[in-house]
C-alpha cells in the first residue's frame, strides 16, 4: 500500500478545501514506480485499464473508506492512457479520469486574458466541447484569480463539489478542467470557496445558454458556426458609415393569453 498521500491531504478533499488538485490526483512519478490516485466518493473499488489493450494493470488500494483510491504500479516508469473501471456497490462502470489530461490553455490566451485585451473571451472561457488524446468531453474555465478552491459541479457528478476541484493557472487567475463525456443540455455552476473562505455557488458568465427564470444553472451549449463576412456588411460595418439601431421587449410587446407567461420566438 502506497504511503506517499498523507492523511491530511486525503482529509483536505473530502472537506472541499484542497485547491491544487492535480499534484495529487492522476498519474504521477514515485521511486517505487508511476503511481494513480483517484477521488471517487462512495465507490467500494477501482482498478487500473490500459486503454488500448482494455487489460486491467492494477487495482487500486482503498485508503479512505469514503472513497479516496491509489496504487503503485509495479515496474512500470512510463506514463500511459488508462481508464477506471469503477464499483458502486455491485455496478461497475468504465469512466476517463479529467486528472489525467494536461492543461489546454495555451501560454497566448493566458498572457491576452491576463492582459485584458483579449477580444473573444467567450473562445477560451465557458464551457467548450473539444477532444483530448482521442477522448471527446467538455472543457470548463472560470477567471477567478482571487478563489481559493474552484470546482465545477453538475448533472454528471450530483452537484458535488468534492468530485472535481480544477486546475489553477496562477499567471492568469484561470481554473481549467477538462471533463470527457459530459453532453450537450447538461446543467452546471462554480462552485467556489472566495478570498473570505466564503462558499458560493455560480452561474458561468461565458455560459452560451441557462436555465429559464427562477432557475439559474447553466447549460452545456455549442457556439453558433461563423458566418463569412460578406463584402456588403464588411462595408456596412466601417467606422464612417450610418447605423440604424431597432430594439423590442418582447415580453412587454405581447403574453400568452392562458397564463400571461413570456412567449418564445416561435
Amino acid at each position: 500500500m502506497t504511503q506517499l498521500v498523507t492523511q491530511s491531504v486525503i482529509d483536505a478533499f473530502f472537506d472541499g478545501i484542497n485547491s491544487d488538485p492535480f499534484s495529487v490526483l492522476g498519474m504521477h512519478e514515485t521511486d517505487l514506480g508511476v503511481e494513480i490516485r483517484t477521488l471517487l466518493p462512495d465507490a467500494n473499488r477501482v482498478a487500473v485499464i490500459e486503454r488500448e489493450s482494455g487489460k486491467t494493470v492494477v487495482e487500486l488500494d482503498r485508503l479512505d473508506e469514503r472513497g479516496f483510491f491509489a496504487a503503485v504500479i509495479p515496474n512500470c516508469r512510463q506514463f500511459f492512457a488508462y481508464q477506471l473501471q469503477v464499483f458502486w456497490g455491485n455496478e461497475a462502470q468504465i469512466i476517463e479520469d479529467p486528472y489525467r489530461f494536461h492543461p489546454m490553455i495555451d501560454d497566448l490566451e493566458q498572457w491576452l486574458l491576463a492582459e485584458g485585451s483579449i477580444l473573444r473571451p467567450y473562445e477560451v472561457l465557458g464551457a467548450h466541447f473539444m477532444e483530448c488524446d482521442g477522448v471527446s468531453g467538455v472543457n470548463f474555465r472560470l477567471w477567478a484569480p482571487n478563489a481559493r478552491r474552484v470546482s465545477i459541479v453538475g448533472d454528471f457528478n450530483y452537484w458535488d463539489g468534492r468530485r472535481h476541484p480544477m486546475r489553477f493557472h496562477s499567471k492568469s487567475g484561470i481554473w481549467e478542467l477538462f471533463l470527457p463525456k459530459v453532453c450537450l443540455g447538461q446543467l452546471y455552476k462554480f462552485e467556489l470557496i472566495d478570498c473570505f473562505g466564503n462558499l458560493r455557488l455560480k452561474a458561468d458568465p461565458y455560459a452560451f445558454s441557462s436555465q429559464l427564470r427562477p432557475d439559474t444553472a447553466s447549460q452545456v451549449s455549442a457556439l453558433p458556426n461563423v458566418v463569412e463576412m460578406t463584402e456588403a456588411r464588411k462595408k456596412a460595418n466601417q467606422g464612417n458609415q450610418p447605423i440604424s439601431i431597432y430594439e423590442v421587449h418582447l415580453g412587454s410587446w405581447r403574453r400568452n393569453l392562458e397564463n400571461n407567461f413570456w412567449l418564445d420566438y416561435d
